[in-house]
């Protein structure tokens, strides 16, 4: 079975956007996107991450085939065709559901039965069995068609993924868990701001509130589908919970409010908290909505009022949307955002919405109105400029404890493979974004961004916590500590107060040398998500003659030189990175004449070649800069990589092989504009260290032989 598969995540009609943000932030790359689904790409592991993580998902589905069946001979032969046997075990129970849509094939029943058939009839070949007891795990099969396109998926959820566990009861009228986790992802809440759900219900909002704010992942405490399924290895699914315990937070300071009418439901929405674990973070009250106040300033107004639909008629109802304008604005520096699917909303309240989004709440159409307050002002309590506050501390803390953690899990592996450099972390905790890579005895942090609304001075501050809050869990030298985000570098103050005081070490990677530089520039010199692809390279450059284009500081023509090339060419148009090349191929030793450094345009360069100088073996890694002029820059990534590579390819001999990668995050490659055999890479070239199995991309272009 391959490493990689498609699968797809399912979502409420309006969510979208908000599950390809959770997809990004476990390091899987949304494919596509359409409505009610997100495509996406992983390995087995991802089944039990996406399960236990995705908040506003309803399942994860591994995404079989999509094929054209506009005929039931289609729909049966290329169904029968398929592998089934690499997803389903002989006594695998699989029931077939069907939906079509605007296709020839309107009969769902028919479809199904089709399909099952065709299945069977697979799984007895392909098993060698006479029978199919259908007496073993579940894999609930299903087939969609949309305009003709037939789409055959497997359910590795099994009960919606909006069924945490944690909701045995619920009022008369509940909001799923996923479409309540969505709103609060798309209000402006976050832990340190107050909150309020003034028609609370059972408490499902203020509860996926409680635990987004922990970072709790929602299925932590439930089983799946796939917790059955013997292609899974049960490890992984215990290292996915293991990882979902680890980033768990503790309580935060803020109390969530979440009051209601009804003493009755109040009862059943504090057993639901208490069930999730978040109990001791909100505040359950029997209160009027007329009755609604608060002294805090700044707050969130996050909430689900009654609809008519499933309560009442909109006369009974009326008298209150028309009494939220009065109340509401008790509460004048407070943003709202209210969901409903009464239509005359906004004329009730007599005010316009910032921002509205069309939701379904179940199969009701509703609006989700968000009305945004003033942005907060800085807190009086702290000094004018600069100072961290105890929260700041208690990221430190949780910081130390995350790094701790990660340092016994590389304590092995790197030594035994010769591997002083390796990624840490990388925004593991949602509030404090930064990488940690580690070069020898020395630490290297970088910014993804800023992680709150702080002034430039108390960030500066916070940063500086970070900073020695790494040191101290990982019993390094403040000093050896490095951090570094756009427009200033923090290193130990003889070595970052000016430019000229360069911070240079040797470290060690595969048994070969490099210098870094961890104090004048964001890149130190050795690109770490590289790591696979070097040895690639070093593994195909026997008796090879190698160019490396955009060569930077020469650790592509190292790995080459050291895996036994007849020379190496590197060519950048920077002096200072091919010393920088120069000073790595010495210190290995390969200072022969056979390696050559040329600075130049690349362009220029290719175009310069004689005829008879051909190569066998080509990296290719132009740089991505963000607002970068750079000429190299703006000819590779605007959509001329394909005048880049059919270059290089010409320069090849017949067989010759080209590596090519970029990290530019919009970059569409599209092969049938090149001149030879190409293959994505990606997965095999990112280490196993990176949490962002997206870092970059690779692909492996072999030329057509003559």
């Amino acid at each position: 079975m391959s490493n990689q598969h498609t699968f797809i995540a399912t979502t409420a009609f309006g969510l979208e956007a908000v599950v390809k943000r959770e997809l990004e932030a476990l390091g899987y790359e949304p494919r596509s996107t359409s409505p009610g689904w997100v495509e996406f790409e992983g390995d087995l592991s991802a089944i039990c991450r996406t399960n236990l993580w995705l908040r506003t998902a309803d399942r994860v589905l591994v995404k079989v085939a999509s094929f054209k069946a506009t005929d039931f001979e289609a729909l049966f032969e290329t169904t029968k065709a398929i592998d089934w046997n690499q997803w389903l075990p002989p006594n695998a129970r699989f029931p077939v559901d069907g939906r079509s849509h605007k296709s020839q094939l309107t009969s769902v029943p028919a479809n199904q039965r089709a399909v099952k058939k065709a299945i069977v009839e697979a799984m007895l070949a392909q098993h060698q069995v006479s029978t199919l007891p259908e007496d073993g795990p579940l894999y609930r099969c299903q087939i969609a068609i949309l305009k003709d396109e037939a789409t055959l998926t497997i359910d590795t959820t099994g009960p919606s993924l909006h069924k945490r566990g944690y909701r045995e009861f619920a009022g008369g009228a509940p909001i799923k868990e996923t479409l309540a986790s969505g709103m609060v992802q798309l209000s402006f809440w976050n832990n340190e701001k107050p909150f309020i759900d003034p028609f609370c219900g059972s408490g499902t909002i203020a509860i996926e509130a409680a635990m987004l704010g922990r970072n709790m992942a929602p299925g932590l405490h439930r089983q799946f589908a796939a917790s059955q399924w013997s292609l899974i290895d049960s490890n992984q699914w215990d290292e996915a919970r293991a990882e979902a315990m680890d980033l768990q937070q503790p309580a935060f300071d803020e109390i969530l409010v979440a009051t209601d009418s009804d003493f009755r439901i109040l009862k059943t929405a504090r057993q639901n908290a208490e069930k999730a674990g978040v109990a001791d973070q909100i505040h359950f009250q029997e209160k009027e909505f007329g009755d609604l106040q608060s002294s805090r300033k700044y707050g969130c107004l996050i909430s689900n009022p009654p609809y008519g639909e499933r309560l009442s008629d909109w006369h009974q109802l009326k008298p209150l949307y028309q009494s939220m304008p009065l109340v509401l604005k008790r509460l004048p520096t407070w943003s709202h955002f209210i969901i409903t699917s009464y239509d005359g909303f906004q004329k009730l309240l007599q005010k316009n919405a910032d921002r509205r989004r069309k939701l379904y709440n179940g199969r009701i159409e509703c609006v989700y109105y968000q009305f945004h307050g003033p942005r907060p002002k800085t807190d009086e309590s702290q000094p004018v400029f600069g100072g961290v506050d105890e929260k700041a501390q208690d990221q430190g803390e949780l910081f130390q404890r995350r790094l701790t953690k990660r340092a016994r899990h590389f304590r092995k592996w790197p030594n035994k493979r010769g591997i002083h450099c390796y990624r840490l972390y990388e925004r593991d905790i949602p509030e404090i974004p930064l990488v940690v890579d580690k070069y020898g005895d020395h630490l290297h942090l970088s910014e993804f961004e800023r992680p709150h609304d702080r002034d430039a001075a108390q960030h500066e501050d916070w940063l500086e916590l970070m900073r020695v809050s790494a040191a101290q869990a990982l019993e390094v030298p403040v000093t050896q500590v490095f951090l570094k985000r756009r427009g200033m570098q923090r290193g130990s103050e003889q070595h970052s107060r000016v430019s000229q005081d360069r911070y240079e070490i040797e470290v060690e990677e595969n048994g070969l040398k490099f210098i870094v530089n961890l104090s004048d520039y964001v890149d130190t010199g050795l690109f770490l998500d590289h790591r696979e692809t070097r040895m690639m390279v070093c593994n195909d450059a026997l008796g090879k003659d190698v160019l490396n284009l955009f060569g930077y500081t020469g650790s592509f023509s190292v790995y080459a030189a050291d895996g036994g090339a007849k020379s190496t060419t590197t060519v950048d148009l920077s002096w200072k990175y091919l010393d920088w090349a120069q000073r790595n191929m010495a210190l290995n030793g390969f200072e022969s004449e056979n390696h050559t450094y040329v600075q130049s345009d690349i362009r220029e360069y290719l175009q310069s070649l004689p005829q008879e100088e051909l190569f066998d073996l080509a990296i290719v890694d132009p740089p991505t800069f963000s607002n970068s002029k750079s000429t190299e820059e703006d000819w590779v990534i605007q959509q001329h990589y394909p005048e880049l590579l059919n270059s290089m390819i010409n320069r090849l001999r017949p067989g010759g092989v080209i590596y090519f990668s970029t990290n530019y995050r919009r970059f569409k490659f599209d092969d049938s504009f090149i001149r030879g055999n190409c293959h994505e890479i990606s997965r095999q070239t990112v280490p196993e260290d990176f949490r962002n199995k997206r870092i970059h991309r690779c692909w492996r272009i072999e030329k057509y032989a003559d």
